[in-house]
Parts: C-alpha cells; structure tokens; sequence
C-alpha cells in the first residue's frame, strides 16, 4: 500500500498521543491490579477509533471524529489525551449542554496529565465560555504553577480576572507578569485603563509615565496613554503629555494627529487648524488617521444640517482639509467616501454624487455609500444613473430592499412600467418590518399598475397602501385622482380625498384633487369653493386653472371659464383641448 503524507502525519499523531499514553497506563494498571490493563487487540482497535477521529477532525467533520474518540476511551477509559480531544470537538459547539460536557471531559484528562500545557489552555477556555471565570482562573494559575515557561499566560490571567471584575487581582497579576517579563506595552496599558478607571488618577498616570520612560520616543505608547487619560475624561491631562512629547519628538506625526483631534475636542479649534493644515501635507502620516478627523468634522457638520446651523467657516475647512487629502491619495476609496459625506453634509449634492462614483469605482465599498449615492441621483433626478448604479449594487447586496426600491421608482420616472414593478415587488418582499415604507412601495405599485391600465391590482395595491398607513397622502391624492379619471367608485374618492385636504389643507395639489373628485361627481358649486382655495395658495399652476374654468362651465359662467382656460394656456399649458375649448368656448370631455 502506498503511505501518502495525510497518512504519514496520523501515524505520527497516533503514535505520539495514543500508543505512549496507552503503554504507560497498561504498566500502571498492571503494577496497581496485576492485571494486564488491555489485550493487543484491544489495544490497536482503539488505536484504530482515534486514528479515525483524528482522520475527520482534520476534515471538520466534527460529529464522526467525537463518536470515533468515544469509542476509543471506551477501550481505554485512563487516556487522558482522549478525553482532551473530546472536550476539544465539544468546546467548539455553542451549546451550553455540550460545553458542560467539554468541561468534564477536560478535568478527567487533567487529573490524568497535569503537565501538559494544552490541556489547562483548553480548560480555561472552556470555562471562559461558560463565564465561569474562577475556574478559568484556576486553569491559568494551575497552568503557571505546574508547567515551567509559562509565566506569559499571566496575561490571560489578568484578562480573565478583568472579565470577572476583580480589578485589584487583575492589576496584582499584571505586577506578576512584569516581574517575570518585564514592562510591556500590555501590562501598562492595562494597569493604567484599571486604575483610572477606579478614579486612581495618580497611579494610572504612574503607570503611564512608566512606560514611556522605558521606551523614551515610542510614539504608540505615549498615544495609547493619552487616548486612556481622554477617554476617561482626563483630557487636559492627555494634551499636557502629548504637547511635552511632540515638542521633544517633532517627526511624531500620528501623535500631532492625536493631539489636534483632543484639541477639537477640547472646543480649541484655533489650536487644531495650524496642526492640521500642516499634517495633511505630510504623507508619512496614515491615510485612515487623517479620514478619522474628517469623519468628526463630517459629524459635527451633519449634526449642523439637522438642526438648520450653518457654519460657512467650518464647512470650508473641513473641504479644504479634504481636497488636500484627495490630492495625495486619489485612489483610495474611503477617502472618496468621506468626501461624498462632507459633501453630502455641506449640502454640495452635485459634489457628493462625484465623490461616491469615484469610491465604488475605486473598490469594494460598503452597502451604506451605494444607498448615499442612489439617494442622491434620485434627488437630483438621474434616473437613468440610478438604473445603472442600483444594477451595479444589486449584484453585491441582492437581498437589499432598498435597493430594489431604488430600481423600481427611477424605472416607474423612466415609464418602463414592467420593470419597476417587478423590482418594486422584489422590494415589497425584502421589506416587511416597517410599515411606512411598505406604504410607499404598494402606492408606487399602484401608480405603475394604473399607467398599465391593470386596474385591480392598481387598486389592490393602493388599498394595500392605505391599510398600512391610512395618513399616506400621496397614495390618498393619486388613488382618488385616478379614480375620478375613470369616473369609478366615486364616493371612495371624494372620502380619501377629503381626508388628504384635511391632513394638508394648504396644499393646492391635494386640493385640485378634491376639486377634481367633486366635479366628477357633479357637486359643482362644492368643487368651485376647494379649487379656489387651491389658487388663494399662490402656488397654483395651469392645471388649476383649467380645472377651474371646466368648474365655471359646468355653473353655466361661460365667460369667466374662458378666462380661466385663457389663463391656463399663458402658463404654457398649450395642449390641443384646452385650445378648443376657448376658440370654441365649450367643454370637451
């Protein structure tokens, strides 16, 4: 039989964990009892069974590796290498019911091997993910006890003891660990965030101060003790250090950086722009530092746009701030991202729009910038744009209702009615959770079902539309309209439209609307009165006024009607009805 190197390798396992362990055990046994503790036989048919549970645990197949096992510590119950490896296949389940199992599974194998470094890892593991923190403890502190050289899992000691809220055990440990190993980067760090943390300003700082002058100029640790100090709310403290360090250190170009975003946040904008204008000129300091600073420009901005703030002199830094960093690094796609969000937040649509094409040309970008970008050529009615952008999108994030919504409504724009009604339905089905939004996807249905002359599932879907929000005006406004162009169910339309004139009874369209339903019912003297209060708005347009000359017809005042319809055609409402209707001073239906 030809031996390949998988088999080679099992040999070798088995021969390591399996055969010595087992020799052993049958010498204890024998010299114990006086009883040989297995047969050769039983010997190589358990070295078989692990031999295949190691076969497909390599192959992840998890489920026949853990039977394999058992079957082996049937035959020879005393192998503390098998039940490790059982406890390893159950510590990697997420139930609570198997890790428990894990846990036992690993104390009979320490109780059979106390010097093996991987059993007390994977006990302390297996206890951490059953938060049983005291004995995860216990492993670590057994491991460092029990194995010579593994005072570096004092670390993990700590941590544990950190999760478990002993803070002072935490702080002692990591005494322990600099003893053995000296003053790390670990170690201080931690001890300064626990100490502060307890309001023990004065030793955190020690701490702090510590290691910087074990490691005089080491940029990471001084910033790493000033992002501490601000973080819990020492930030006075933190730009006294940082100030010290840059003026001894004048090429720390990422601590400067700190040090200008703890002046922005310090309300010391004066202090910050000199620093800034000077460090995004300098192209050893990283890219994603410098878009951190102009994220938390970009939030402060937005922040600005939501509550109607305007701040010019802010604005214009934070774009010139940007256009030097897009200078310097022109393909990197979050810098684009970040310059759409400042134009987005600045309200420069057109820029944004530009800045959001160039990072999703640039590479993979998350779902957020596509649906920043869509929104906006919405907004700006490129609607064949939308087309492409939502395509390119929809093959990275097909389940994306939004995405699909976007596609349908620059589709119903662009009159291509099939298409926006099948991705609107594919909207529809990925967006069930809010009931708004569903709203307005069944009264876009509706609309392009109407313009496809499918009346009852037009209807259907802006009685849908209504049944989710009953206050949805733009479905009350265009059912009831629609309705009354087909003179169908009448008294549904003129109910909706009443209602929308009551939510919004300033809005000349809604009132049109109403007027519309009216006269189609043939409450003329009613519909006079609403389109009135449609054009005492100011806003109304030619279609108001011919609405109203048809109203004044239909009251038998022919002459105020051509007026009317005079009016309507000097507003460019030049269509061929409304020209015979005045040359020959009548009513075309």
């Amino acid at each position: 039989m030809k031996i390949t190197k998988a088999n080679s390798i099992v040999g070798l396992i088995v021969v390591l964990m399996i055969a010595a362990p087992l020799s052993v055990c049958a010498q204890r046994k024998k010299k114990e009892s006086g009883d040989v503790f297995a047969s050769g036989l039983k010997l190589r048919e358990a070295e078989f069974y692990f031999t295949e549970g190691e076969k497909f645990f390599i192959l992840e197949d998890f489920a026949k590796a853990l039977l394999y096992y058992q079957r082996a510590l049937e035959i020879t119950p005393d192998n503390a290498t098998i039940h490790y490896k059982i406890a390893e296949v159950l510590s990697r389940s997420n139930k609570q019911e198997d890790l428990l199992k894990a846990s036992f599974s690993i104390e009979s194998a320490l109780k059979l091997e106390k010097k093996n470094k991987y059993f007390y890892l994977l006990a302390a593991n297996i206890y951490g993910s059953l938060t049983k923190f005291d004995k995860a403890a216990w492993a670590y502190e057994t491991l460092i006890d029990e194995v010579e050289g593994t005072e570096e899992y004092l670390y993990e000691l700590a941590a544990v003891y950190q999760y478990a809220n002993k803070f002072d055990e935490a702080v002692k440990t990591y005494n322990r660990a600099e003893n053995a190993l000296g003053v790390s980067e670990v170690s201080s760090v931690q001890k300064m965030r626990i100490l502060i943390e307890q309001g023990k300003l004065k030793e955190g700082i020690a701490e702090g101060e510590k290691l910087i002058s074990t490691y005089p100029g080491e940029e990471r640790y001084i910033m790493a003790f000033g992002e501490i100090l601000s973080q819990k709310g020492h930030r006075n403290e933190a730009i006294k250090y940082l100030e010290k360090f840059t003026h001894e250190n004048k090429d720390s170009g990422n601590a400067l950086m700190l040090l200008a975003g703890m002046y922005r946040d310090n309300k010391q904008e004066e202090k910050a722009r000199p620093l800034l204008l000077k460090l995004f000129e300098d192209n050893t300091i990283e890219v994603s530092s410098k878009i951190i600073i102009l994220a938390s420009y970009n939030t402060e901005l937005s922040q600005n746009r939501a509550k109607k703030i305007s701040d010019p002199d802010k604005e214009n830094f934070a774009l010139l701030l940007f256009e030097k960093l897009s200078r310097e690094s022109s393909t990197h796609p979050n810098v684009h991202i970040i310059g759409g969000d400042l134009y987005l937040a600045t309200g420069k649509n057109r820029e944004a729009v530009k800045q959001y094409v160039q990072a999703v040309q640039s590479g993979d970008v998350n779902y957020e910038v596509w649906q920043n970008l869509l929104y906006l050529e919405v907004q700006l009615e490129q609607f064949d744009d939308v087309i492409k952008h939502a395509d390119q999108a929809l093959e990275l994030f097909p389940n994306q209702g939004m995405l699909h919504y976007f596609h349908g409504f620059a589709h119903l724009r662009k009159r291509h009615y099939d298409e926006a009604v099948f991705s609107l339905e594919q909207a529809k089905k990925l967006t069930r959770s809010d009931p708004n939004f569903m709203s307005d996807i069944s009264n876009m249905l509706g609309d392009a079902y109407n313009s496809m002359k499918v009346y009852d599932k037009s209807d259907k879907a802006y009685d849908e539309a209504l049944t989710l929000n009953p206050n949805n005006n733009t479905a009350l406004n265009n059912y009831s309209y629609y309705l009354a162009l087909r003179k169908t169910n009448l008294e549904k339309a003129e109910k909706m439209s009443a209602l929308l004139t009551k939510n919004e009874p300033e809005n000349p369209t809604f009132l049109d609307t109403y007027a519309w339903v009216l006269f189609t019912r043939e409450k003329y003297k009613d519909a006079k009165k609403v389109i009135e209060r449609a054009i005492s708005t100011g806003k109304a347009n030619a279609t108001h006024f011919e609405h109203y000359g048809d109203i004044l017809f239909k009251l038998g005042d022919v002459n105020a009607a051509v007026q009317q319809w005079e009016k309507a055609r000097g507003m460019n409402a030049n269509s061929e009805i409304l020209n015979k209707k005045i040359a020959n001073r009548k009513m075309y239906e």
